[in-house]
């Protein structure tokens, strides 16, 4: 039985990392830090603008799925970090990273 979970629950998690694999897409979520990724419950400016200050990365963390992307061009970003927003990019998903071509506040 745990068997079929987990397989279960590994080809369900497989299945939406390639939905992210095709070509230009828009997602919304959070612009964070790669030290506290997806910890954060909802908008974190605060922390995620100081994480990034020292040092951090920002990443991308999406509101469905709560999965964590690299941002591979992250001056895109860094008018936004900590807030919620939709992002339009390329994302590679073997590298779990997005190339982000446009980012625009939630209201």
């Amino acid at each position: 039985m745990k068997r079929i979970l987990a397989l279960t629950l590994s080809v369900a998690s497989m299945t939406s990392v390639a939905a992210f694999a095709a070509g230009t897409t828009k997602i919304t979520g959070f612009i964070s830090d790669a030290m506290c990724g997806a910890k954060h419950t909802g908008p974190a400016a605060a922390c995620a603008k100081k994480c990034i200050s020292m040092g951090e990365k920002p990443v991308f963390v999406d509101d469905a799925k709560k999965m964590v992307w690299a941002i591979d061009n992250p001056e895109a970003v860094k008018s936004v970090y900590g807030d919620h927003v939709t992002i339009t990019g390329t994302v590679d998903a073997a590298k779990k990273s997005v190339h982000i071509t446009s980012v625009k506040p939630v209201a």
